[in-house]
């Protein structure tokens, strides 16, 4: 047992028994880098996220990946959802610097928390186009090592760090007016998808924040290219495979730019944003499939994410059977033994369809194909 195991997090406590020695973030951790002149090897997630169980599995249980990181760096675990104010930090940090984020985040740092390297998930050996830790750690210990390419290490950090601090006073500074409502505006449509609703390419997450803003510059300006691109996105969604058409709500994301197959995990603050798009969708339209699918969505955080005390579950995780998403998968012949005949061909064309599509050797994502009032006229 390393220190973790000394924690309430269930997502520290999970790395309890790694041969990787763990500190949770404390002082004591940083006093040690600094005694023995070693940078910090931070890795952030939380308890429901795949790639951090991925990465868990893979590499912070193998000990000879345990031995290189133990010998290199001093380790650092945190539980983003018990500290968000560090994620946040680092994860901002790991965007300006690699254009993208997520989780697991790992952040290498100087012992007075000062980062040089950002990543998100690291493989074990290199694999998808993305260096191994068996070859990215000696590299880092052989820069660290050497004082003058230290110095370099430290100095590009620093720029990213001068520049993160001007990107947050840039945040800060004035109060927010019609024109910053019109420039957001303008600025989202150039991102949005008008053949598949939503903003940008794969992966396509939710936003529904970006929809909310949506609704409200309609009412705001009655622009109606706003409450379109809301509509659109919104009935998109909840007609795709990213939402749960059997057991309700939203799916973390879609891996492709048409809302098919999702990343499965399904987050709490994804359902509440939801949650409200589509409720204020149904105040700004009237139409009841808004209204319907809030009460879906509602629903699924009343039946899954409750606790018998009465408390909210943060997430629930995509994994089943050691396979990602296979709880949600169907094959036809999965669906033949449940159903009766006429209900089995309704099933596929309804919510299979054409398109069929899903994860190999798994089974199909369940859409709405065709609506069962088409259908059936």
């Amino acid at each position: 047992m390393n220190r973790l195991s000394l924690e309430k997090s269930p997502y520290l406590l999970k790395h309890a028994n790694n041969p990787v020695d763990w500190y949770p973030w404390c002082e004591e951790a940083f006093k040690k880098a600094k005694q023995e002149d070693k940078p910090i090897f931070l890795s952030i997630g939380y308890s429901s996220c795949h790639w951090c169980n991925v990465m868990e599995k893979e590499s912070f249980s193998d000990p000879e990946v345990a031995t290189m990181l133990n010998e290199t760096f001093v380790c650092i675990k945190v539980d983003r959802e018990e500290r968000p104010d560090i994620d946040n930090l680092y994860m901002t940090f790991c965007q300006m610097m690699t254009g993208s984020g997520g989780w697991p985040l790992t952040i290498i740092m100087t012992p007075d928390k000062k980062p040089f390297f950002a990543a998100t998930y690291i493989p074990k050996e290199s694999k998808y186009g993305l260096p191994g830790l068996i070859e990215l750690i000696p590299r880092i210990r052989e820069l660290w090592n050497d004082k003058s390419r230290r110095g370099d290490l430290v100095a590009q950090g620093e720029r990213l760090i001068h520049s993160l601090k001007v990107h947050l006073a840039q945040k800060s500074e004035g109060s927010i007016g019609i024109e910053d409502a019109d420039a957001c505006f303008e600025q989202m449509l150039g991102l949005y998808d008008e053949e598949h609703g939503g903003f940008g390419t794969a992966p396509k997450f939710p936003v529904p924040h970006r929809i909310i803003f949506l609704l409200r510059y309609f009412k705001l300006r009655g622009e109606k290219a706003a409450l379109i691109m809301a509509e659109k996105t919104l009935t998109a969604m909840r007609n795709g495979g990213i939402f749960d058409q059997l057991g309700y709500g939203m799916h973390r994301y879609s891996t492709d730019a048409f809302w098919m197959v999702p990343h499965f995990e399904k987050m709490l603050y994804d359902q509440a944003f939801c949650i409200l798009a589509y409720l204020e969708a149904f105040e700004a339209t009237g139409k009841k499939f808004y209204k319907k699918t809030a009460e879906e969505l509602l629903e699924y955080v009343m039946t899954n994410l409750r606790s018998n005390e009465g408390c909210f579950f943060t997430s629930e995780d995509a994994d089943s059977e050691g396979e990602e998403g296979k709880f949600y998968l169907w094959t036809e012949e999965q669906m033949k033994n449940i159903l009766e005949e006429d209900d089995y061909q309704l099933a596929v064309r309804s919510y299979l369809g054409k398109l069929k599509v899903g994860v190999e050797g798994l089974g199909y994502v369940l859409h709405v194909a065709q609506d069962i009032k088409s259908l059936a006229k």
